[in-house]
């Protein structure tokens, strides 16, 4: 019988195929090694397939769009829900093959493999700044030891450079600064990569208009409105600025029940990097919002109502919300009293 939906379990080496055919009764059930793949799904006519949304997922997914089949990538934990009992390859496939045909499942864009670069370089840049920092606290950590001891910030961390670079500072023994000198060389190599990554996306950047666009929003600077312009390639895929927000994990968990309204904390779901970059911009507006009050009303009202980082977190939300109508709808940021100029 002619397959018509294939759940794949995808792994590192080991893959499992579930396919029913129209009369959704079980025409294959096996094994594949990694080599086997393409070959298996290229003498196949074309079917739909379903697969978790995981690592090395939207590669496949493009691979098999090759051979035209209809690919669809699911949120694991929606896939989970169709986990009849216990857990192997097999079972994950035939929920993969189950949930790929319900009218309710949510699905994950495909990216391309361009997309994947631009955002690739955003997770190195974050990786690379998590290093910097685990090598600045080891020199501070190493010179306290000492009595070494310099204040928080740059201009510390140069006072704690220049001791390890000056061989007449006696307060540092021969093994100690021989160890330290490799710590400051990784501390400047990694300076100099960072810097060459930020390059980069300033250029990326610079030539995309929607990047340029969403940089007029307060709070949203290159790095944010180029993370968000690469991960966002089709804003129609969310009903309204709201779904945004909350595919981001900027909106309050709800545990409600009977009719009963009750709200948590945020969600935290979807993509981290987004939900950081947009907080940490909404406490960078914040600040400036308590020097200059009057020209944030808004913020400076609920700022008295509302502890400092639960207005920074309904700041991120609606930085969000703007940020998907300026992708969906075009134009730049107003601020609000030009916009009740105009």
């Amino acid at each position: 019988m002619q397959i018509t939906t294939i759940g794949l379990d995808i792994a590192k080496n080991v893959f499992q195929v579930h396919g029913i055919d129209a009369t959704e009764k079980v025409v294959v059930r096996k094994q594949l090694r990694r080599s086997k793949v393409i070959g298996f799904f290229e003498t196949l006519p074309p079917c739909l397939v379903g697969m978790e949304a995981c690592a090395s997922a939207h590669y496949w997914a493009r691979e098999l769009k090759k051979f035209d089949h209809e690919v669809r990538l699911m949120p694991a934990k929606d896939v989970k829900a169709y986990v009849k009992r216990n857990k192997n390859d097999a079972v994950d496939a035939e929920a993969g093959c189950e949930a790929v045909r319900r009218p309710t499942m949510r699905f994950v864009g495909v990216k391309s493999a361009e997309q994947q670069g631009r955002l690739m370089q955003h997770r190195t840049r974050d990786l690379l700044l998590r290093q910097r920092t685990q090598v600045i606290n080891a020199l501070r950590a190493h010179l306290a030891e000492l009595g070494i001891v310099a204040a928080q910030g740059r201009e510390g961390l140069k006072e704690l450079l220049a001791v390890i670079a000056d061989e007449k500072d006696d307060r540092l023994p021969i093994d100690a600064r021989a160890s330290l000198m490799v710590l400051a060389a990784q501390l400047q190599a990694l300076q100099t990569l960072i810097g060459s990554i930020e390059k980069r996306l300033i250029v990326q950047h610079r030539a995309n208009e929607a990047s340029q666009r969403l940089e007029t929003i307060p709070g949203i600077g290159v790095l944010g409105a180029s993370a968000i312009t690469a991960t966002v390639t089709d804003p129609s895929a969310f009903r309204s600025g709201r779904d945004f927000a909350a595919w981001i994990g900027l909106v309050p968990r709800q545990d409600s029940t009977g009719g009963k309204q009750k709200l948590g904390p945020i969600s935290k779901q979807g993509d981290r990097y987004l939900r950081r970059i947009l907080v940490v911009g909404a406490i960078a507006v914040l600040r400036y919002a308590k020097q200059n009050p009057e020209k944030y009303p808004w913020l400076t009202q609920l700022l008295a109502r509302r502890p400092f980082k639960v207005v920074a977190v309904a700041l991120a939300n609606k930085m969000a919300r703007m940020a998907w109508a300026l992708l969906a709808k075009g134009g730049t940021y107003r601020a609000p009293a030009l916009a009740a100029a105009a």
